[in-house]
């Protein structure tokens, strides 16, 4: 009896190891920085993104959707992985203003890839909604595919940065 209630703490304890609190979506705000070059994202429309690791306060943030996931396909990360979040452009004011709170979970996004649209640093950019009908509408204004996160293509975010591309910047 004294082993198997021995057993049933040790489980328990493994149990609430691997459950990570989830963090909610921390609001954009005018200071905030870019991980990659350290730009202001204010300064840079189009859709943004966050990751929030294990044991960091805040999450790192992101200029364009396009180079967060690019950070979330790299084998080098500084911790775990709690959550993810991306701007839902349908509910966007406009392009230049992606919105300060309109943060959605990324696993559950549309992304329109391949759309003929330049994100905040200039490459064409993976363009996030919550609604389905929402991402339809802007595939059919710009072009470009509906995906799921887990099937974006790693040539998509990965690959070398055409700027000769005339892509549009969305009103």
């Amino acid at each position: 009896m004294k082993h198997l209630v021995l057993i049933a703490l040790v489980a328990l304890v493994a149990c609430k190891e691997e459950q990570i609190a989830v963090p909610d979506a921390v609001d954009l705000t005018p200071d905030a920085l870019s991980y990659f070059c350290q730009m202001n994202i204010a300064e840079h429309g189009g859709p943004k993104g966050q990751i929030h690791l294990e044991g960091y306060p805040m999450p790192l943030f992101f200029a364009q959707v396009r180079d967060m996931i690019a950070y979330l396909k790299s084998p080098e990360r500084d911790a775990q992985i709690t959550a993810v979040y991306v701007s839902d452009m349908g509910a966007a004011p406009n392009w230049r203003q992606p919105g300060v709170s309109n943060w959605i979970a990324a696993d559950g996004a549309t992304f329109v890839v391949g759309a003929n649209v330049a994100g905040g640093m200039g490459a064409r950019e993976v363009v996030p909604f919550a609604g389905r009908t929402d991402a339809m509408a802007f595939i059919a204004q710009y072009g470009g595919t509906g995906l799921p996160l887990s099937d974006i293509p790693d040539t998509e975010v990965l690959g070398p940065v055409d700027l000769d591309l005339k892509l549009e910047t969305p009103s």
